[in-house]
C-alpha cells in the first residue's frame, strides 16, 4: 500500500550517477514516485523502470517551465506533493519527520520548507550564506506553482501559510561537479537564462510573484535581496556579493575547495550573466552610447583600483586589520610572493645566485630589489580589465582578451625585475634611469597597441554599425 499523505515528483536528465541514491533514499517511505525525464541518453530510464517508477518525458527548456508541466502531468491523488532534484538525497532526519507526518495534523498549512545541505567537490559549503538554506519543497498540489517569472532559479510558491523544517536536511551534491568543466559548462548556460530573465524584468515583462518582504518567509526574503540585487550597478554587484559571501558570511571557513566555489559562483558566474545581459541589450535596443562607454570604464577602473587599495588596508596590521584575511585569501601577498619566486627561478636558470627574502631578493655581486605592493601593477592592470569589459564585444572575445593582456602586464613586470635584479646598481642608479617610469610607459605603449589591434579586429566595425555604437553616413554603408 502506498503512502496515502503525500507523493514525489523527480526531475532528471542523464542521472544515472543519482538517481539510485535518491530513490533508495525514499523507498522506505513507500510513496507513489513520478519522474519527468528530459529525453535521458544514459541508463536513467531503465534504472527508473527497475524501481518501477512510473515516467514520463518532455522537452527541457528551464526548470521552472519543467517542473510546471510536470505538476501538470501526473494526476496526484495525495494530499501533498514532494518535488526533489536527482541530485538530491533525503536524510535520515528528514525521513524520521515524513514517517511521522500526518495532513490532518497541518491542515493550517499549505507548504513546508526542507533545510538543504549542498556539497561542492565533496565539501559541506556550509558558509557563505548556503547554511540554513529553505526551500520550499512539499506543499498541497492544489494550491502550490512552479514559478515561472523566473528562468534559472527555480522555485514553488504557495499563498497560504507555510512551516519550516529546520531540522528536516536533504542533501544537494552533483556528483558530475567533480569536473570543473561540466561545473563552468553548466553555469554558462544557466548564465544566458539568467541574463534572458534580467533583460525581460528591465522591459517589465517579468513581475515578481509574490511580495518581497526582508523579515517574510524564505521565499518572500529571498524575493527582497533579488530585488535589492537588480538596483545594484552591473559589474559591482558581482564583486559586492563575492565579498558580502566571504567575509560578512564567513564563505572563508569553507576552506580552499569552498573558497573556490564561492568565487566560482559569487563572482565569475554573475560577471558572466551582467556581460550577457549587455550582449542582449545592445542587440536588442542598440548599444551604449560612447558616454555611457566612457562612464562605465571610468566607474569600473576606479572600483577595480581602489578594491585593491581597500584590501590592503584590510590586510596590513595597524588601523581596520582583519587578521583572518590576511592569513587565508590575502591574494595581493601571493602575487608578491609568486611574482619573487617567479623573477628568482628566472635568475637562477641563467647562472645567478639568487637569495630570496620576504619582500625580495638579492642577487649576488650584483643587485636586487624589494617590492612593495604599488609595484606590482594593479593600476595599470584595473584600467585595462575595465576598457575591455566596458568595451562593446562578445563575452568570450573579452575573456580571451583579458587574460591575454593581464598576463602579458605581468610578464612585462617580470622582466623588468629581472632586469632591476641584475643592472640596477651598475647601470639603473648610474644612469638615473626611472625604472617606475619606464615600466610604466613600455607596458601603457604595449597594451594601448594590442588593444588597438582588439578594437579593429576584423568583424568588429560591422559588428558596432549593427548595434549603433558607431554611426556611419548614410553614402557610406
Amino acid at each position: 500500500m502506498s503512502n496515502p499523505e503525500f507523493s514525489f515528483i523527480i526531475l532528471t536528465y542523464n542521472e544515472e550517477q543519482h538517481i539510485p541514491r535518491l530513490l533508495d533514499s525514499i523507498r522506505i517511505l513507500g510513496a507513489n514516485t513520478y519522474i519527468l525525464d528530459s529525453y535521458s541518453e544514459d541508463n536513467t530510464i531503465a534504472i527508473c523502470h527497475d524501481y518501477n517508477i512510473t515516467v514520463a518525458q518532455s522537452t527541457f527548456y528551464n526548470h521552472p517551465t519543467q517542473w510546471h508541466h510536470a505538476l501538470s502531468t501526473f494526476q496526484i491523488n495525495t494530499p501533498w506533493v514532494i518535488c526533489l532534484d536527482a541530485d538530491q538525497i533525503v536524510t535520515q532526519e528528514l525521513i524520521a519527520l515524513l514517517m511521522d507526518f500526518k495532513d490532518q495534523d497541518h491542515l493550517d498549512f499549505d507548504g513546508i520548507y526542507f533545510n538543504r545541505k549542498n556539497y561542492f567537490k565533496g565539501r559541506w559549503i556550509r558558509y557563505g550564506g548556503y547554511y540554513p538554506k529553505y526551500l520550499l519543497k512539499m506543499f498541497r498540489p492544489n494550491k502550490g506553482w512552479s514559478d515561472l517569472t523566473e528562468n534559472m532559479d527555480h522555485r514553488f510558491q504557495v499563498h497560504g501559510k507555510t512551516l519550516i523544517w529546520k531540522t528536516g536536511h536533504i542533501i544537494e551534491e552533483n556528483l558530475k561537479e567533480s569536473s570543473i568543466s561540466f561545473w563552468i559548462d553548466k553555469h554558462n548556460r544557466y548564465s544566458s537564462l539568467l541574463a534572458e530573465e534580467e533583460v525581460q524584468r528591465i522591459k517589465n515583462r517579468f513581475k515578481q510573484s509574490i511580495k518581497p518582504r526582508l523579515f517574510g518567509s524564505p521565499n518572500e526574503q529571498n524575493a527582497w535581496f533579488k530585488k535589492l540585487w537588480w538596483r545594484l550597478p552591473r559589474y559591482l554587484r558581482p564583486l559586492i556579493y563575492f565579498l558580502y559571501r566571504i567575509i560578512l558570511q564567513r564563505g572563508i571557513l569553507d576552506g580552499k575547495t569552498g573558497i573556490i566555489y564561492h568565487f566560482l559562483q559569487a563572482f565569475w558566474f554573475r560577471v558572466l550573466v551582467d556581460i550577457k545581459i549587455d550582449e542582449h541589450l545592445k542587440k536588442r535596443n542598440g548599444s551604449e552610447s560612447a558616454i555611457a562607454f566612457l562612464l562605465n570604464f571610468l566607474m569600473l577602473s576606479a572600483v577595480f583600483y581602489w578594491i585593491n587599495i581597500f584590501f590592503i588596508g584590510l590586510t596590513t596590521p595597524g588601523g581596520f586589520y582583519i587578521k583572518c584575511l590576511d592569513q587565508h585569501l590575502n591574494y595581493i601577498h601571493h602575487w608578491r610572493t609568486a611574482s619573487i619566486y617567479i623573477t628568482s627561478s628566472v635568475l637562477r636558470s641563467l647562472g645567478y645566485i639568487v637569495e630570496v627574502s620576504g619582500q625580495g631578493l638579492s642577487v649576488k655581486y650584483h643587485s636586487g630589489f624589494k617590492i612593495v605592493y604599488s609595484c606590482l601593477g594593479y593600476g595599470i592592470m584595473s584600467c585595462f580589465a575595465a576598457f575591455v569589459i566596458s568595451f562593446p564585444k562578445s563575452a568570450r572575445s573579452k575573456i580571451c582578451f583579458l587574460i591575454t593582456g593581464l598576463c602579458l602586464i605581468q610578464l612585462i613586470n617580470l622582466l623588468r625585475l629581472t632586469l632591476i635584479a641584475i643592472f640596477y646598481r651598475d647601470v639603473l642608479m648610474l644612469w638615473k634611469i626611472d625604472h617606475h617610469a619606464l615600466y610604466n610607459y613600455l607596458t601603457y605603449t604595449i597594451i594601448i597597441f594590442i588593444t588597438y589591434i582588439w578594437t579593429n579586429s576584423p568583424g568588429l566595425k560591422k559588428h558596432l554599425i549593427k548595434e549603433n555604437f558607431l554611426k556611419v553616413p548614410q553614402n557610406l554603408k
